[in-house]
């Protein structure tokens, strides 16, 4: 089995309340009385309370154009991932030239060469270390990055692996953009970073196994999550269905995978699920029959930090690893959800 061997998260130093964030972006977009009582009610019914952002509030009005944010997305992205890198390998004990490769992923910002690629030497990464950066698997990102790390593994019983998710999503801000998924979005979203190594079979370590994934894309869906790009960057697309999309097909999806390993949701000793936002949550909870502690770790880390897209299930599987972890040997299961409209669950054993 592939090990779980250590895991690290980086947050930017610019903390702000969710009152905060209301008011400026308020002020940002000059809303009429009536758009502001919307923004208003949407960002107090989000469950954020504070989150981190790339820079000073103040700053996002001198933002003009993709290009300049963009140049930001690469400054910050280098800073938080060398930090989360270095210190997931320092909580695994193992050395920057050990590790035989590196999976990137982020959809808030493009970076060519890429992040990992940017680092690799101030990290001491090895030159001949195997790269794959990747983009356009939004929030799902984090649970299927650490799945494809699994997939590298499972023939490398000596192998160590890294995942480095980076996502800046204050960046993608849209001042124009009056829509309710831009509204949405600009409550829930937060800036951060989380680095996880994995390791094979026959080398140590003290965190949980992988035992399965499973990767599920739905059909008809597509038009539902991710980004319109324009002149202006990323414009968000974000379906008012998504939540009933999610207790459709969610709950099927994890019954049947559970099943193919003899167990039930009730045996799951830990969850670790992406939060989507509040109505999502709820219609995860809803279709899995869970009970309400069952997602608490997802809950606080929403209203701690927001949602940090593929950076938010590895943030939360360090707060369970930090805090009181389920018993060893007990089942855990890791799921997101992002474009596609796809799905991507991993099975843990504690």
């Amino acid at each position: 089995m592939t090990r779980i061997a250590g895991v690290q998260t980086a947050l930017p130093p610019y903390r702000y309340e969710q009152y905060e964030i209301t008011e400026a972006l308020a002020g940002l977009a000059a809303a009429p009385p009536a758009a502001r009582a919307v923004l208003d009610r949407v960002h107090a019914a989000s469950a954020v309370r504070s989150r981190r952002l790339a820079l000073p509030l103040e700053r996002y009005a001198e933002l003009h154009g993709f290009k300049e944010a963009n140049d930001v997305f690469i400054e910050t992205a280098q800073e938080l991932g060398e930090e989360a890198i270095t210190g997931a390998l320092q909580a695994a004990g193992i050395r920057p030239d050990e590790v035989d490769l590196v999976i990137s992923t982020s959809v808030t910002g493009i970076a060519a060469p890429s992040v990992e690629a940017r680092i690799a030497g101030s990290l001491g990464l090895r030159p001949d270390v195997k790269r794959l950066p990747v983009f356009g698997l939004g929030c799902v990102a984090g649970a299927a990055g650490l799945a494809r790390l699994h997939d590298y593994l499972e023939a490398r019983p000596r192998g160590v692996a890294v995942l480095l998710s980076v996502e800046l999503c204050s960046l993608t801000l849209q001042r124009d953009d009056a829509s309710a998924a831009n509204v949405v979005a600009g409550s829930l979203f937060g800036d951060g970073a989380a680095a996880v190594v994995a390791v094979g079979r026959d080398r140590a370590a003290s965190g949980p196994e992988v035992v399965a994934t499973r990767s599920r894309l739905y059909p008809d869906t597509e038009h539902l999550l991710g980004w319109d790009v324009g002149d202006g960057g990323f414009r968000i697309v974000l379906g008012s269905d998504l939540p009933d999309l999610v207790g459709r097909h969610l709950g099927p999806e994890v019954r049947d995978f559970l099943a193919d390993h003899d167990l039930k949701p009730r045996d799951v000793a830990g969850w670790v699920c992406h939060p989507g936002g509040p109505k999502v949550l709820e219609a995860v909870r809803e279709t899995l029959d869970l009970p309400a502690r069952a997602l608490e770790a997802t809950w606080r880390s929403l209203a701690e930090v927001g949602n940090l897209s593929s950076a938010s299930v590895l943030h939360i599987l360090r707060d369970v690893l930090a805090g009181d972890r389920p018993l060893p040997g007990s089942p855990g299961v890791l799921m997101a959800m992002g474009p596609g409209f796809c799905s991507e669950i991993v099975l843990l054993r504690w």
